[in-house]
């Protein structure tokens, strides 16, 4: 008999470009197929009050600290670079503006989402991932208990109602580090800096950070959902399960951040 020819195949250079791009755009769909199957089910029989509030305590509350932290450090760092930089043109008392106008419009929503991603998120996905692998899942299918509706919906909601109020604290946070290092150490009167975040940040900037935080939240929870879900195995898939949703969640954290600036602030 004769033997079978094995001819190796060879990846092109466009196959090897276009397939993590695929793989992205497939990731995405059967999220927002289990982000659609999640709104279906709010409809359909709601949301669990219960559920819902611990949601909010460990997605929004557990939060705040590391949030206040992260940000208030990205606003004095700020005021660190700006402040000297912006006194060497004589236009030092812009420094607060340009602190809040960076921390309303992107640092503070998108740091929030990070950190709360790594926190949280990972935490998402380590919880349903071990009810997965332990059967518990299974349990509940058998108990005629749909999984998305007790387990993915309360996180999902409880992301999308915590990450703007926990956004508002970490831009308060951030402004507020500005402050104490353009003050202390830039040299910049503390009514100057207020008066120039009066002069040059409007509603519409701190508003549309918190718009961003919405979507945020929908990724981070539905991506640390995901991966809970498709966890096979055991403790060690689990583990891989919490990592891959931290990193996939901030890429696309940050794909999504790109392109809901371009749309929001474009031109402004």
């Amino acid at each position: 008999m004769a033997e079978e020819l094995i001819v190796p195949t060879v990846a092109t250079p466009m196959g090897v470009i276009l397939a993590p791009i695929i793989q992205l755009l497939n990731y995405v769909g059967e999220i927002t197929i289990l982000l659609g199957q999640s709104v279906k089910e709010l409809f359909r029989r709601g949301v669990g009050v219960r559920e819902l509030i611990a949601q909010m305590n460990v997605l929004g509350v557990s939060s705040v600290p590391i949030a206040i932290l992260t940000n208030f450090a990205s606003g004095a760092v700020l005021a660190l670079y700006f402040a000297p930089f912006l006194a060497q043109y004589g236009v030092a008392s812009f420094t607060g503006g340009i602190v809040a106008l960076a921390m309303s419009r992107e640092l503070a929503p998108v740091l929030t989402g990070i950190v709360v991603a790594a926190r949280a998120g990972s935490a998402i996905a380590a919880e349903i991932g071990t009810m997965r692998v332990t059967e518990q899942i299974d349990a509940l299918r058998a108990l005629a208990v749909s999984p998305v509706q007790y387990l993915v919906l309360p996180r999902i909601t409880a992301a999308v109602l915590m990450l703007p109020i926990v956004c508002v604290l970490a831009d308060s946070a951030g402004i507020f580090g500005g402050y104490v290092v353009a003050t202390k150490l830039g040299g910049v009167p503390g009514q100057l800096y207020i008066n120039s975040i009066r002069d040059l940040l409007v509603p519409a900037d701190f508003y549309l950070g918190l718009v961003k935080t919405i979507f945020f939240g929908l990724i981070l929870s539905t991506v640390g959902c995901h991966q809970g879900l498709n966890t096979r195995g055991g403790a060690t898939e689990v583990g891989r399960a919490t990592t891959s949703a931290v990193v996939i969640a901030i890429v696309l954290i940050y794909i999504a951040d790109f392109f809901l600036a371009d749309v929001m602030f474009a031109g402004h």
